[in-house]
């Protein structure tokens, strides 16, 4: 009797384990399911005694071993979040040699475009890792399908969106902002702005929300609770944009000045005079500049450590205003997207211009990359493409719609609504793609193989792209 029983169990959970994917969440199921289904039917004690034990078991409880041989079946990018997990997973990650196996086998294969560099040292397999890393996410960019996922994320049109350490925040539109997580579409956060005035601009870290709400400067700790900058300090005229660098944050203002605050003092420390007219866009590099862009259609750049401009760029097509600021700490190169659709590039060692071209017949309103990232620039506007740039020449490589036919989803934290993207011919007219495959993209963020998109709807957009 027992055998008639357990062969059919048996054979139930072989065929349910060759069908799953080896993980260690898969693994744990399989051996608590198999330990409790073998317990004979008549000993129910010994029975609620195993379950009460496997009950207990986590992942960490697995061996180095297992780990191993669970760590050797997954691919380079899930290798490298395994590896950041914890610091056990590291360190099986790192003393098992799995990233070093994997990037010999790249060699190995010839893959094109990464150099043959040696992978000996940790710190030039970093590097190898980092161009293997960057390789992927070019090619996905250019080449690969895209799955697009959309969900409401506010209740009125939201225009922002900044994306850092896989979280995305949104917002400006119905003064709230949210905190998203990318894996579930799960709102983690929510801050709200209780005064009167929206909000205008703002960025987050770690521990904080910094925003721009009217004349102020406010933060909003990540528990929830909010401060506000004494009126003295942070009144200035109509703020337009605002960038957070830690621990500085700049305002640009319609009067064409920048307004430099202390994020710790609490003090304005820097007022500087940027532009004759409204600085429109801002960005911060890491060696302490400030860029900013204005209506009329110059850069200036100036330094945190003096009031004085350091530098000014104008674009071929004076006419056209500044909307938007990119820089490029691995290059050093700062790029701008006009309201005439012109994309420009600079070098910033030598003030030089390195390209121009119109990309857009309409505004570009954001420009983005992601960082390390030396060969592709996302650009947005208007017209509602999305299109992927050669950070060298300008040139336009792919240009991305939303394809009409959709399918809808239940998430547990939501209805998600999945579309594919469709890569658009050099031939194809923009006026004949349907408005709704092609919403202005008021903002964009980037982060490796996904682009998020914000349309100054109620919806959010998640681009994936697989190679």
């Amino acid at each position: 009797m027992g055998n008639s029983i357990m062969s059919p169990l048996i054979s139930k959970f072989s065929n349910q384990e060759a069908s799953l994917p080896i993980s260690p969440s898969n693994l744990i199921w399989f051996r608590s399911t198999s330990v409790m289904d073998q317990t004979p039917i008549g000993d129910k004690k010994r029975q609620r005694s195993r379950s009460s034990v496997v009950s207990q078991t986590t992942v960490h409880s697995l061996e180095h071993d297992i780990l191993c041989f669970i760590f050797s079946f997954l691919d380079f990018f899930d290798l490298v979040r395994c590896s950041v997990v914890c610091k056990s997973w590291n360190s099986i990650v790192n003393k098992s040699k799995l990233l070093q196996l994997f990037c010999y086998k790249q060699q190995q294969m010839g893959f094109v475009g990464v150099s043959n560099r040696s992978s000996n040292s940790e710190e030039s397999l970093k590097l190898y890792l980092e161009e293997i890393a960057m390789k992927h996410h070019r090619l996905a960019l250019q080449e690969g399908v895209i799955h697009i996922d959309q969900w409401k994320g506010h209740s009125a049109g939201v225009d922002q969106c900044r994306m850092k350490m896989g979280l995305l925040l949104t917002g400006v539109g119905d003064k709230v902002m949210r905190l998203w997580s990318l894996e579930s579409y799960k709102c983690l956060e929510e801050y709200s702005n209780p005064e009167t005035t929206p909000i205008v601009d703002f960025d987050f870290d770690e521990s904080k929300i910094v925003g721009l709400v009217g004349t102020r400067i406010c933060i909003w700790r990540r528990n929830g609770t909010r401060s506000i900058f004494s009126s003295r300090e942070s009144t200035f005229s109509k703020g337009l944009c605002m960038r957070y660098f830690d621990p500085e944050a700049v305002v640009g203002c319609e009067d064409g000045t920048a307004h430099v605050f202390d994020m710790y003092s609490r003090k304005c420390s820097q007022i500087i005079r940027m532009h004759a007219g409204p600085i429109t866009c801002l960005c911060l590099s890491d060696d302490q500049l400030i860029l900013s862009g204005s209506s009329l259609g110059s850069i200036t750049i100036s330094g945190l450590q003096s009031d004085q401009r350091v530098a000014k760029l104008r674009s071929t097509d004076s006419t056209a205003g500044i909307r938007t600021l990119c820089f490029n700490p691995c290059s050093h190169v700062v790029f701008a997207g006009s309201t005439a659709g012109y994309a420009s590039c600079w070098d910033l060692r030598t003030m030089r211009s390195l390209w121009e071209t119109r990309i857009s017949p309409n505004v570009i309103y954001s420009l983005q990359l992601l960082r390390n990232d030396k060969s592709t620039l996302v650009a947005g506007g208007i017209d509602g493409v999305l299109r992927i740039l050669n950070q060298n020449t300008g040139e336009v490589v792919s240009s991305i719609v939303l394809d009409g036919n959709r399918s809808s989803s239940q998430h547990r934290h939501g209805a998600i609504e999945r579309f594919k993207g469709r890569r658009l011919s050099e031939d194809t007219r923009i006026d004949s793609i349907p408005g709704s495959s092609r919403r202005p993209i008021t903002c964009l963020a980037v982060g490796m193989k996904k682009v998020v998109t914000t349309h100054n709807s109620r919806y959010i957009r998640l681009w994936k792209f697989n190679k």
